[in-house]
Formats: structure tokens, C-alpha cells, sequence
């Protein structure tokens, strides 16, 4: 799952953890985007781990590129929509 997450494979994102998945895992309203998926294990991680800050490196990691390639996809978008304008 995570491997192919916020690939950029397609312009579409979709939602991959469920309101249910997000609701359970108790995130807050402002985390439950197209990267909420990896934000749960990483969020688990981090509690059992006490949040040791040398800990769910991998986690961290793989869930901080999802949020970048989230970002550059708005940029794009933003960048794309100003260019129809002028």
C-alpha cells in the first residue's frame, strides 16, 4: 500500500483510509487528507515507540513525501489555473 501511495501515477488522488479508518485512529480533521493512510501506522508508531524522535524513521519519511507530492500536485494545480486566465 504505502510503496504505491502518492506515486503520482495518475492526476487523480483518492482517499485510501476510510472516514471510519481516520475516525478510529482518533486523527484530527486537519489530517484526514490523501495521506491519511500512511499517517495512521506512523501515528501507532509513534506511541508505542514513546515518540522517540530516532524512532519510525521509515514511516515518517514515507508519510512527509505523500504530503510533498500532495503539495506539488496544488502548486501545479494553482499554476495550471492562473495560466487559463491570462
Amino acid at each position: 500500500r504505502a510503496s504505491t501511495a502518492g506515486m503520482g501515477s495518475s492526476d487523480q488522488s483518492e482517499m485510501i483510509a476510510s472516514r471510519e479508518d481516520m475516525k478510529r485512529a482518533k486523527l484530527d480533521i486537519g489530517y484526514r487528507d490523501f495521506c491519511a493512510h500512511l499517517l495512521i501506522p506512523l501515528n501507532e508508531c509513534r506511541r508505542k515507540s514513546f515518540y522517540l524522535p530516532w524512532k519510525c524513521g521509515h514511516e515518517r519519511h514515507v508519510y512527509e513525501k505523500c504530503q510533498y507530492k500532495e503539495y506539488m500536485k496544488r502548486v501545479a494545480s494553482v499554476k495550471a489555473s492562473k495560466g487559463d486566465g491570462h
